[in-house]
């Protein structure tokens, strides 16, 4: 553990190794911005080193072994992987849970209208946002347009160097003046985030020439209508790549790290541990942004329907070790933590909060004020994680999400704590965290990707 709170880990790790693996990442972080795309990138990769989807073993088409990875999707926005260990899995099981969902704005079921011969898009955010922080931006559309006739049709708008990009625009500051007086959460409403999209009219057209003029765009090079637009999923996210943050080149700005920082971590450290003790799961998750509801979420009963699933192909399947399987699990709940701002120093009490470059962060528990809401780790369960941690070498800190009274937030550590898991939170710290572009520090990045493959192999 990091206990002198003016070291950073820097000197800790191979810098080359290091800077490797956060470029990796910082590649990835850019090209997979959404749910779908997180879960698509990871499952070709997991073909690529040989991993087989759940269906294929449950038909009979493959057996498993001891180090074998197995994969199973939920509509295309949650993914679970197993890396299958030497003992049972009625012995218990190692597991990694993170969300790859992020804050966003989505398109409503009938977005596009004109208006003064402008066409725009409305809007519906997703998550907790500050939603000044989303006016002015370039932004991209990422997501499907599901047809009739069943195919689904992908759309990425703004991210190659020569696409078009969009935006919401804001007020001028010299006509500003009422909106500048109003309280900062009142300045744009939800209702305001509207995207505009498009000026020029479709010639020889007298009614909504510039919407029209749209829609024949979307037509020519999506084949999609203005029905089709109904049965869309379309995300409204920062346009543009993640970036080296800093003139030494020590963290990274980019679009949803939380909590795509530790869904990644997670994912690459299930991918690259040897065969483990312990059959180890990785579980990246939707809805956790607003509460981790549906189908994709983790209220819904996928992971306990897939790990049913897996015990059956094992030969060891009956609910009563269904369910002493998960009370015999042990989780950590991957997802950030804030971290200190020396600009906004007075909501974090220093002696419990998380720092840029000291480690990866144990939060006991989150809720707000009075723990509302929170998980609230055992104290045995913390010893037991300070001796891995401690036996691998790892530099961790402790953290709590703020002042007491100042806020708080949530995580699924309770979702699976319901369960009868051990369950607590450990990730990487965040500044700007829910802001269109946040920051991390490149060494708390690869240390929690060495601390979860301890985890997973302990």
């Amino acid at each position: 553990m990091n206990t002198e709170k003016s070291m950073t880990i820097w000197d800790k790790s191979d810098s080359s190794v290091l800077n490797t693996f956060c470029e990796d990442y910082r590649v990835f972080l850019s090209g997979h911005k959404t749910e779908r795309e997180n879960v698509s990138g990871m499952t070709e990769l997991l073909r690529k080193a040989g991993a087989v989807s759940l269906s294929e073993v449950v038909s009979g088409e493959k057996r498993l072994q001891a180090g074998d990875l197995v994969y199973e999707t939920m509509m295309k926005k949650s993914l679970v992987i197993f890396r299958i260990g030497k003992k049972s899995p009625l012995e218990g099981m190692r597991f990694l849970g993170a969300h790859i969902d992020s804050p966003r704005m989505d398109l409503k079921q009938h977005p596009l209208y004109e208006n003064t011969d402008l066409a725009l898009f409305e809007t519906h955010y997703y998550g907790g946002i500050k939603k000044y922080q989303w006016v002015t931006l370039p932004l991209a559309m990422h997501g499907v347009a599901a047809k009739k006739d069943g195919s689904v049709v992908d759309i990425c708008i703004g991210e190659d160097p020569s696409d078009p990009v969009v935006g919401v625009s804001d007020l001028l500051i010299h006509l500003a003046g009422r909106q500048m007086s109003k309280k900062v959460s009142e300045a744009v409403t939800g209702e305001n985030l509207n995207i505009l999209i498009g000026s020029r009219p479709l010639p020889d057209t007298e009614k909504n020439a510039v919407k029209e003029n749209i829609l024949a765009i979307l037509k020519e090079k999506y084949d999609i209508t203005e029905d089709d637009l109904v049965s869309a999923e379309i995300e409204v996210v920062p346009a543009g790549p993640a970036r080296d943050y800093g003139l030494d080149r020590s963290m990274i700005m980019g679009y949803g790290q939380d909590d795509k920082v530790c869904a990644y971590t997670s994912f690459r450290a299930i991918m690259d541990i040897g065969t483990p003790e312990l059959t180890s799961v990785c579980l990246l998750t939707d809805k956790e942004e607003i509460g981790s509801m549906g189908a994709t979420g983790m209220h819904s009963r996928f992971y306990e329907n897939t790990l049913a699933e897996l015990l059956n192909v094992l030969g060891c399947y009956s609910e009563l070790n269904l369910r002493r399987v998960l009370t015999s699990t042990k989780v950590l709940s991957s997802d950030v933590s804030a971290a200190f701002d020396p600009n906004y120093p007075d909501v974090m009490e220093k002696n419990n909060c998380a720092y840029l470059g000291r480690g990866p962060v144990f939060n006991k528990y989150t809720g707000s004020r009075g723990k509302s809401g929170s998980n609230d780790a055992n104290a045995e369960y913390m010893a037991f994680l300070r001796r891995v941690m401690d036996d691998a070498g790892i530099i961790y800190q402790t953290s709590e999400l703020g002042k007491v009274d100042e806020g708080g937030g949530g995580t699924i550590a309770y979702i699976l704590a319901n369960l009868g898991m051990e369950v607590i939170d450990f990730g990487v710290a965040v500044l700007n965290m829910h802001a269109p572009w946040e920051i991390t520090s490149k060494a708390d990045i690869y240390e929690t990707y060495k601390a979860y493959q301890a985890f997973l192999m302990a």
